[in-house]
């Protein structure tokens, strides 16, 4: 019983107490923070919660400009603001917090509250948060000109044999380890002063070694092909395609892109305008002949049994080599010749060209294969369409008179490449490699046929309705110098392409007429 009249009398000490002092929930104004609130240094006394929430989020602001350092790697260095990380303010409860601190509760809590608050300040502590991925954007772009590559070991021919070029180690800023290194800085530790965080850099180590390069000495493949007919630009763009991809070194499992090592087809790189394919017409590209580098690599790659994952055959045949043992590169479509070295050992990719105008590609490596198995490919012609009419094309704009280079026609091919292996000379498997479709074109020829002259106008294009370009070019070269008009020809009747079957025929070389682009 005494118990029960002593917690009566405290209750009403309490709450008599609670009136004499003043302090009521009702004495201040709502939504307004009791005196002696903090938000770290700022004091939120009197504040509504709008005013509390700008004066926190002003001081944010303030704290953007602080510079935050990345250190890198080899002492180097990478600044950064505060506000470039996406520093943001995280626990904006506490403002309503603040608001509702002593007016919660029964009248003895909100008295309690009260009185502590008037002992001593209650400070909230603020919490700031960044935007980890842009933290990590951020790294990768300003840290990206430290990073070092790493340097494979490589392979030199050294006269006869090769000579081991040492590899070196790089060193990459791991970004997305960083920038967790970072937000946890920014949100858990930092003290709102410039501060240094270390970044997070790897090690990459280089493929290969001294001892693994010292077993590449055989050659696994080899293949050479004659460009004895090409002028000078294009014998240039080959010897030149075929230098930058000599000295390749390709570790297993590596793939090799023809048109990354050989490209961009520049004159800075060292290409000349050339004939190439373009949409069944040879015009000039520079670069044009490159297609034959990597057909010879291709070739070589085949008898080094290397995994192709990318070949693509010309859109019209080319004669230096059969059918369906081409390899085409074409930056305007696409096509690249893409290979795996997948052996076990790394190979190097041996290239030059020799004053005789032949490419040639060895592929060394470590042969395991057995001697007795022979490799050999059979180029198979399923059906030959051979042109029988030809294209003369006028041009408005230039005067009659005007003729240009003819095109050669080319005949069309379908076509397979088949692999056959033997063993102690008994075939042991024979498998396709691939398949590959020609365009047949017909010889063509563009002339002009602008002239005020009615009577020579209808001359040439009555020579143009012959469909015969040794005719019209007669025709416009009489009439270019006021010559007699050579006799028409007599117009045959055109007959319907055939497909013929040829299992075993193979393309025979074009003969290429005076003044004619040859085939690419």
């Amino acid at each position: 019983m005494k118990k029960r009249y002593f917690n009566l009398i405290s209750a009403a000490a309490v709450i008599l107490a609670f009136y004499l002092t003043g302090i009521t929930a009702d004495a201040k104004t709502a939504d307004v923070i009791q005196t002696g609130v903090y938000a770290d240094h700022i004091d939120l006394s009197g504040m509504t919660t709008k005013e509390a929430e700008d004066a926190i989020e002003d001081y944010v602001e303030t704290l953007d400009e602080v510079e935050i350092t990345f250190l890198v790697s080899e002492g180097n260095e990478v600044t950064a603001t505060a506000g470039e990380l996406g520093l943001s303010w995280g626990n904006r409860e506490i403002v309503e917090e603040a608001v509702m601190l002593g007016t919660e509760g029964n009248i003895v809590q909100r008295y309690k509250a009260l009185a502590d608050l008037a002992r001593e300040n209650k400070v909230y502590d603020i919490e700031f948060l960044v935007d980890k991925d842009v933290v990590t954007a951020l790294i990768e772009e300003r840290c990206a000109e430290y990073n070092v590559e790493a340097v494979d070991y490589s392979l030199v021919r050294d006269g006869d044999g090769f000579r081991v070029v040492t590899g070196q180690a790089g060193l990459k800023v791991d970004a997305e380890a960083s920038a967790d290194k970072v937000t946890q800085f920014m949100e858990s530790e930092w003290n709102h002063e410039p501060a240094q965080v270390e970044m997070e850099v790897v090690v990459d180590e280089p493929l290969g070694s001294e001892e693994e390069l010292a077993k590449v000495k055989d050659i696994l493949g080899t293949s050479t092909t004659s460009y004895s007919t090409s002028g000078s630009s294009r014998s240039a763009n080959v010897a030149n395609g075929c230098n930058l991809i000599n000295g390749a070194t390709i570790y297993p499992g590596e793939e090799f892109s023809a048109y990354e090592a050989i490209s961009p087809f520049s004159t800075e790189n060292g290409y000349f305008l050339a004939g190439s394919y373009l949409n069944g017409q040879v015009v000039e590209s520079l670069g044009g002949g490159i297609c034959q580098v990597s057909t010879t690599l291709y070739n070589a790659v085949l008898q080094a049994e290397l995994e192709v994952t990318e070949r693509h055959n010309h859109s019209m045949i080319v004669t230096y080599v059969e059918p369906s043992a081409d390899a085409a590169i074409a930056e305007s479509s696409g096509k690249d010749f893409r290979f795996i070295n997948n052996t076990d050992y790394p190979i190097y990719i041996e290239g030059y060209t020799t004053p005789e105008k032949q490419i040639t590609f060895n592929i060394y490596g470590v042969e395991e294969r057995d001697p007795n198995r022979v490799v050999t490919y059979e180029s198979v012609i399923l059906s030959v369409t051979n042109p029988d009419t030809e294209l003369i094309y006028t041009d408005a704009g230039r005067p009659v008179g005007y003729v240009s280079a003819v095109q050669s026609a080319h005949i069309g091919y379908k076509a397979q490449l088949w692999k056959v292996v033997t063993v102690n000379g008994v075939e042991e498997s024979r498998e396709q490699i691939n398949s590959s479709s020609y365009k047949m074109t017909p010889r063509s020829v563009t002339i002009g046929v602008a002239t005020d002259n009615p009577d020579i106008y209808n001359q040439i294009m009555a020579a143009v309705a012959t469909s015969n370009i040794d005719y019209v070019r007669g025709v416009a070269g009489a009439l270019a110098t006021g010559g007699e008009i050579p006799p028409a020809p007599v117009v045959p009747v055109p007959e319907t392409p055939v497909e013929q079957p040829q299992p075993e025929q193979q393309p025979e070389q074009q003969p290429q007429p005076e003044g004619e682009i040859p085939p690419i």
